[in-house]
C-alpha cells in the first residue's frame, strides 16, 4: 500500500532548497564574511570555505528535485539527513577539542537542527511506501 507524500513536507523540502542554495551562494561570493559576523579570525584558505558552500548549494539543487517526490528520491533526503547529524557531531567533537568556538555552534541551528524532524518524517514515509511490513 503506497504512502502519499505529504505536501508540507513538500513544501518543506522546498524551503530547505531556497535555504541550502541561498547560504552556499552567500558562502562562495563572500566566504570571510561568515566568520566576520562571528567575530572569529578569517580562514587562511577561503577557497576551502567556498567548496563548502558550493557543496551546500548543490545539496539545494538536489532538494528543490527531491521536493517532487520525496518518497521515490529518499536517497537525496537521507543523504541530506545523515549530514545532518554529522555535522552537529563534528561540532562537538572540534568544540570539545578546542578547535572550534561556541558561537559557530549557532549555524547548526539553521542548518542542521531545524530540519531533523521533516527529514526524519520523510524518510518514514519513504520506509512505508518501499518497505512495508508484511
Amino acid at each position: 500500500m503506497p504512502t502519499t507524500p505529504r505536501i508540507w513536507l513538500s513544501r518543506t523540502l522546498l524551503i530547505a532548497a531556497l535555504y541550502n542554495i541561498l547560504w552556499g551562494a552567500w558562502q562562495v561570493l563572500a566566504p570571510q564574511s561568515f566568520f566576520s559576523l562571528l567575530g572569529m579570525e578569517p580562514v587562511n584558505y577561503p577557497m576551502i570555505w567556498q567548496g563548502m558552500g558550493m557543496v551546500i548549494g548543490v545539496y539545494g539543487l538536489a532538494y528543490f528535485w527531491a521536493s517532487y517526490d520525496y518518497i521515490r528520491h529518499w536517497p537525496i533526503v537521507a543523504v541530506g539527513f545523515l549530514g545532518k547529524i554529522f555535522g552537529p557531531l563534528g561540532f562537538v567533537f572540534n568544540y570539545l577539542q578546542g578547535q572550534a568556538p561556541a558561537a559557530f555552534g549557532y549555524t547548526l541551528l539553521s542548518n542542521d537542527l531545524v530540519w531533523w524532524i521533516p527529514f526524519a518524517l520523510m524518510l518514514w514515509d519513504a520506509k512505508k511506501a518501499n518497505f512495508p511490513l508484511r
